[in-house]
């Protein structure tokens, strides 16, 4: 019954998952809600192990800084670069991954 809810929790994540303009998380961020991952990290992954309590998994991305509270730096240069991110959503926190180009 796990590996189907996880399958199930995977499914939901990608359904939710999307590209959104950074501008438009500001308010968001301004709550402290917004969480940065970095493009190291596979966002899905992320959203269902935050999402299972994997404290083991957070904790060291915590460490590496490749997961963490998005910096005011980092949020005005995507804001003056009008970045896009993909978001998603883990209650009580968005997710966002600056989106690469290709």
């Amino acid at each position: 019954m796990e590996n189907q809810d996880n399958i199930a929790l995977h499914d939901k994540l990608v359904r939710e998952t999307g590209r959104i303009a950074w501008s438009e998380l500001q308010t968001y961020f301004a709550t402290g809600a917004v969480i940065y991952v970095s493009d190291s990290l596979d966002l899905i992954d992320v959203a269902m192990r935050i999402s299972q309590d994997d404290k083991a998994a957070v904790e060291q991305w915590l460490q590496t800084r490749q997961l963490g509270r998005m910096s005011d730096d980092q949020a005005a240069e995507w804001l003056e670069m009008e970045a896009t991110v993909w978001s998603v959503v883990v209650n009580p926190w968005i997710l966002v991954q600056q989106v690469t180009p290709l």
